[in-house]
């Protein structure tokens, strides 16, 4: 018997919808916190913007060059499908236990973590705390309360059926987008904001700016940008993925990178530099200064809902890739079951929740950042790397949609993520060591899981798997 790969997956997601997944899982958590932390790292406001635009091409890069993986393989599972292809099942594995601790869950927590600190109005006195030897091992707050039950919520909508997810996923966009656009005009045409914080920044240049810093600092902005590949972890249910699937990442990434450099402009026009440094909830301090404190609130509230999209937008796509993993007999078969009453991949959905909520209680919002940023760019600099070894290795694969600026703009992204990963190492050995220990437990766990495989599966050239 042969089996698609996602025979079960309906294509009900069009053009329109698949572009609001890219900028619902790109825009939120990281605008709205990091700032603070890249002003503080580099003292500079100039290099503050050279990051984020810096951080813009590498996004653009990327998604060009999944755009192509994309309409070339459209199938649900995002980089599993894509390194499976061209490096083998065992990179396609550790790609896919990437995406379900670092690609999914814990930037459901850290965005959960951030809702929840924006809707509170602030940090919240922890309830209760369990060291070991002095180390933090599980804390317990009203922002860490609201999370889970802001992440146990979203996921139970996505369990019920992708239809209800697709349009409260929708709704929660349309509110975040309109929103920031809305601050964005209002702030720069009727905010207290003093053009001398402007002058400034353009008036101290880049110095003291160590480039080193400058590389490390783009963690936080590819965290940002994260979520430019939304659309290619759906492909099995876009609607003419070889066409839609590469506009939707383009067209969002585009959209997103454009909000972005407008909303930090803003913050430089609202904040002195001293009062940004090291700051997480940046976008309350900058409607704040700019509206007075009643109406800040109101956008801090205003930002803890639309970090909702964020969540749900993950929330939606992260399962697709335990899905296929299960489907090709490489992860519990219990996640590639598809709920027969809601057409859902429930049991990933529920799993992905779990793994968020212990992350929510034993872990904190900086060491989150850092991790999933080096660990996230290793799995998509192999994925562009195995793009091009795919132009080698199967020249005849239909391509629908290649690559802009080929090869350049691969090795554009290659480079500056190889760039990221060893400066952080540099500086960061901690985060790099948790990364590297993530990419080697995945490699035990693939062993296992291919010792349990039963020996009638196997895997044909176009992502089906074959049972006798």
């Amino acid at each position: 018997m042969k089996t698609a790969f996602n025979e079960n997956l309906k294509r009900e997601i069009d053009l329109p919808a698949a572009t609001i997944l890219v900028i619902a899982n790109m825009v939120g958590t990281g605008v709205f916190t990091t700032s603070g932390f890249i002003i503080g790292e580099l003292g500079s406001p100039l290099a503050l913007f050279l990051a984020w635009l810096v951080g813009g091409l590498f996004a653009l890069s990327g998604a060009l060059c999944y755009g192509e993986l994309g309409a070339m393989l459209p199938h649900a599972g995002g980089e599993y499908v894509y390194l499976r292809r061209s490096f083998g099942p065992l990179a396609g594995f550790v790609s896919g236990w990437i995406s379900l601790v670092v690609g999914f869950s814990a930037p459901i927590a850290a965005a959960a973590i951030a809702f929840s600190t924006y809707f509170l109005g602030g940090s919240a006195t922890p309830l209760f705390v369990l060291e070991l030897r002095g180390i933090t091992v599980v804390s317990v707050s009203g922002i860490s309360l609201l999370a889970i039950a802001a992440v146990i919520l979203l996921s139970f909508v996505h369990f019920h059926s992708l239809k209800l997810g697709k349009g409260i996923q929708n709704l929660l966009t349309a509110f975040k987008i309109t929103f920031i656009i809305a601050l964005i005009v209002t702030g720069f045409a009727f905010g207290n904001g003093n053009p001398s914080f402007l002058k400034e920044a353009t008036r101290s240049g880049f110095e003291g700016v160590e480039w080193s810093t400058f590389a490390v600092t783009l963690i936080f902005v590819s965290f940002a940008y994260s979520g430019w590949n939304a659309a290619a972890y759906i492909g099995g249910e876009i609607r003419n993925p070889d066409q839609n699937l590469p506009r939707s990442l383009l067209i969002g990434t585009v959209i997103v990178s454009v909000l972005y450099l407008l909303l930090n402009l803003l913050y430089l026009y609202a904040l002195p530099v001293e009062t940004m440094s090291g700051m997480l909830e940046v976008g309350l301090s900058a409607a704040t200064s700019l509206f007075g404190p009643n109406v800040g609130r109101l956008v801090g509230l205003a930002i803890s809902l639309g970090l909702l999209s964020v969540i749900s937008a993950m929330i939606m796509v992260g399962p697709r890739v335990y899905y296929a993993m299960a489907r090709d007999s490489l992860f519990f078969k219990v996640f590639g079951k598809v709920d027969r009453i809601h057409h859902t991949p429930a049991h990933s959905v529920l799993f992905q929740a779990l793994l968020a909520i212990v992350m929510i209680l034993t872990t904190t919002f900086e060491i989150l950042l850092i991790y999933m940023g080096i660990t996230l760019s290793v799995s998509a600099m192999l994925t562009v790397a195995g793009m091009m070894y795919l132009r080698k290795k199967e020249p005849e694969l239909v391509r629908p949609y290649k690559t802009f600026g080929y090869p350049f703009t691969p090795l554009l992204f290659i480079a500056g993520n190889f760039w990221i990963i060893v400066f952080t190492l540099t500086s960061r050995p901690l985060a790099g060591f948790s990364g590297l220990a993530t990419i080697v437990f995945g490699t035990l766990l693939y062993l296992i899981f291919l010792k349990t495989r039963p020996a009638d599966a196997t895997e044909s050239a176009q992502g089906t798997f074959t049972i006798n």
